[in-house]
C-alpha cells in the first residue's frame, strides 16, 4: 500500500503547488487599462481573421485537387 501512496502524495503536492502559484499570479495582475484592452481586442480580431483565411484557403485547395 505504501508504494502506491508515495507517488500519489507527490502528484497531489505538485498539483497543489502549481495551483498556488497560478492563484498568486492571478491576484497580482493589475487591472487592465483602456490601451491594453484595445490591443487585446485587436489581437483577437487578427487571430480570428487569420483562422478564417486559413480555413478558406484550405477549402479552396481541397476543391482544386478533387
Amino acid at each position: 500500500m505504501t508504494p502506491f501512496l508515495v507517488p500519489l502524495a507527490v502528484a497531489a503536492l505538485v498539483v497543489v503547488v502549481c495551483t498556488t502559484v497560478l492563484v498568486r499570479r492571478d491576484r497580482r495582475r493589475m487591472a487592465a487599462s483602456v490601451e491594453s484592452l484595445r490591443i487585446e481586442t485587436a489581437a483577437t480580431r487578427g487571430l480570428r481573421d487569420a483562422r478564417r483565411r486559413a480555413h478558406a484557403y484550405q477549402n479552396r485547395f481541397l476543391r482544386e485537387h478533387d
